[in-house]
């Protein structure tokens, strides 16, 4: 496979490397990523609706400063959140996972409310297997055999666990196709829960409240729209912002960038890779 490159500014330049085949199971994500160049980044992170796992195989240094005020080194893992982050370091080289909420609550086995806003450090959810799988992905000649020893550490860590309600894997997969268009109340009434018992549920297994959910979708789908370099305005109207001030504040609050800039730098807007499968998108009730 041949790596593409991205490039922000005169930050170094990054090479990135996807499996050619499909990842299993639904709701995956595999990249690869190597930081090219002597220099130092410091780059913002992207609020997106996935748990983002990234595990290190390189000898250089990576850090992520968190919306806990509270800076992680070496592999993490990343609940969702909703306000600016930071990746600095050198000499990068990591395997990126990103996991739907429905997915990382069974493959990781800690409650994602816990981590919501903010990153843990891998051991502190996989333990040794951590480090296993770090000395596994150091070793391997291709990163073809890093995506498999990544997708057999998540299989493992997959079985005999408890997966999602029904109902909120239901709710989650209409937020995705609706891109958080969605009123909460709509929702609860479509699975025949009250209001409070869907964002009780919701919180506690997927890491966000229903209303915290609805705005990322929304700003995720606003960003992809000014990374393809439409019009501000016409970026507001589509995605349900109430003006364009209301895009502006809500980009910044994610962030911490204007619209102009978030446009002006596209290759910081990871492609969206979220899909609506493997779920539960039929009515659950």
């Amino acid at each position: 496979m041949k790596p593409r490159s991205l490039q922000h500014g005169a930050a170094p330049r990054w090479d990135v490397v996807q499996p050619v085949r499909r990842v299993r199971p639904n709701g995956v994500s595999i990249t690869g990523f190597r930081n090219q160049g002597a220099g130092a980044i410091d780059l913002p992170l992207i609020p997106y609706p996935a748990i983002t796992v990234i595990l290190e195989c390189g000898d250089g240094s990576l850090t992520v400063n968190g919306g806990t005020d509270r800076s992680q080194r070496g592999s993490l893992v990343s609940g969702l959140h909703t306000g600016a982050m930071r990746m600095s370091g050198t000499n990068i080289e990591c395997v990126e996972v990103r996991l739907s909420p429905v997915v990382a609550y069974r493959v990781l086995g800690v409650p994602l409310v816990e981590m919501a806003g903010g990153v843990v450090p891998a051991d502190a959810v996989w333990g040794r297997a951590a480090d296993r799988v770090r000395q596994q992905l150091g070793d391997a000649p291709t990163w073809d055999d890093r995506f498999a020893a990544t997708e057999a550490l998540l299989t493992r860590h997959g079985r005999d666990r408890p997966s999602v309600d029904r109902e909120v894997a239901w709710a989650w997969d209409q937020l995705i196709v609706s891109r958080g268009g969605l009123r909460v109340e709509h929702l609860a009434e479509s699975i025949g829960w009250s209001r409070k018992r869907l964002w009780s549920r919701f919180r506690s297994q997927i890491g966000l409240p229903p209303k915290h959910a609805v705005r990322l979708f929304r700003f995720s789908h606003a960003a992809q729209g000014l990374a393809a370099g439409d019009n501000a305005a016409q970026v507001a109207a589509d995605c349900g912002f109430a003006d364009q001030s209301h895009l502006h504040r809500e980009v910044l609050a994610f962030t911490g960038m204007t619209p102009t800039s978030l446009a002006g730098a596209p290759e910081l807007v990871l492609e969206d890779t979220t899909r609506a499968e493997g779920t539960f998108v039929q009515d659950p009730r």
